[in-house]
């Protein structure tokens, strides 16, 4: 078959999505002070994380047989750009000492103590296409942030701050297009 360019251009529909459309919503425990909806505008850089499947090895008789084993999702990672009030950062990082001190190596006063729940939260990706609409929603359940990253300072640089965070999630899930959550989480965004 002779090469074509029409025909990637044809299998390309609208001419393929843009990794730079999207927007991040996420929630923050109930006991944390919300804050606004910052995220949105500020998370600079997102991913949608690998999600795999182990493999179990059964032996027989010297022969192994592979079956499918336990799915398990790879941590998720942003970057935020930081503003003059660190809104953002101050958020993380009392999310963060409240699931562990930093000075005490134990859980903050005000946390609920019903388990693990407490603390964790969750988070939306909202895939975006050319016109604006919405084209794959990724829900984060069970998200809690692992590492508030380090904002490098140098005199000889010149730009906005910016840093990562990365969290860890019980699982993330393909919203269906005519979800109740279409663009937010509710009144809980970050």
């Amino acid at each position: 078959m002779a090469f074509n360019v029409d025909n990637l251009k044809g299998a390309l529909k609208f001419g393929g999505t843009r990794s730079s459309l999207f927007e991040v919503y996420l929630s923050m425990p109930q006991y944390l002070t919300q804050v606004s909806e910052l995220g949105r505008f500020l998370v600079r850089a997102a991913e949608i994380p690998a999600a795999s499947v182990g493999v179990v090895d059964v032996t027989y008789f010297g022969r192994a047989t592979r079956f499918a084993g336990n799915r398990t999702f790879a941590d998720w990672t942003v970057t935020v750009l930081n503003d003059e009030d660190f809104e953002i950062r101050d958020a993380l990082e009392a999310w963060s000492n409240s699931i562990n001190s930093y000075a005490g190596n134990r859980r903050a006063p005000g946390v609920p103590d019903n388990g693990a729940n407490s603390y964790k939260a969750s988070a939306i990706v909202n895939q975006l296409g050319k016109d604006g609409s919405l084209l794959r929603q990724y829900e984060f359940q069970g998200i809690f942030p692992t590492e508030v990253a380090a904002i490098g300072l140098d005199w000889g640089t010149e730009g906005i701050q910016e840093f990562t965070t990365t969290f860890t999630y019980d699982q993330w899930v393909v919203l269906p297009q005519n979800s109740a959550a279409q663009t937010t989480l509710g009144a809980q965004q970050f």
